[in-house]
């Protein structure tokens, strides 16, 4: 995943003002507290965390692939 099918799958699954209210104050324990955005500004792999995102915001497996974003399972 790169990091723009991040951003693009954050404002699908959780909406355009939503979703970076998210990305930026959501803390992400498995990321070691930081948040999306300090995780990926960290160089942290987007899909990591986008999985953790998505697992601390309970987002059923059904919503995490987004328009334009490939099934990793593919």
């Amino acid at each position: 995943m790169r990091v723009s099918e991040f951003w693009r799958a954050v404002d699908q699954v959780f909406g355009d003002a939503y979703g970076a209210v998210v990305a930026r104050d959501v803390v992400l324990e498995q990321l070691g507290g930081r948040s999306a955005a300090d995780a990926l500004a960290a160089g942290i792999d987007a899909r990591t965390v986008w999985e953790a995102l998505c697992d601390s915001q309970d987002v059923p497996e059904a919503r995490r692939h987004g328009r334009g974003l490939q099934d990793p399972r593919d």
